[in-house]
């Protein structure tokens, strides 16, 4: 939840750039907790896929679309990757047209 409401506030159109900036120095570190913890794991919670690590891939995605770049953070993308490839996960995307 950390990252949710983070990322959340840089949906609105109304904050500052000031604002902004001040919201994803705050998410940098918790991005670097994470990419700490996945280099050690697999997922949020280690070796198993959790409820967890569907929102956290949700939340992550939201990324792309708030101007956040998570290319420094390679373990979060590994995990983005992993989470993705899964056939709940890739069924889920096609159906709310995400992906084709």
């Amino acid at each position: 939840s950390e990252l949710h409401k983070g990322i959340g506030g840089l949906f609105n159109p109304n904050m500052p750039d000031d604002g902004k900036k001040a919201i994803k120095e705050r998410l940098a570190v918790r991005f670097a907790w994470l990419n700490g913890v996945l280099g050690k794991q697999n997922f949020l919670t280690g070796k198993s896929f959790a409820v967890a690590d569907a929102y956290a891939f949700t939340v992550l995605n939201w990324c792309g679309m708030v101007g956040i770049d998570l290319s420094d953070y390679k373990n979060i993308g590994a995990y983005q990757a992993r989470v993705g490839a899964r056939p709940a996960v890739q069924a889920a995307l096609k159906a709310e047209g995400l992906i084709k």
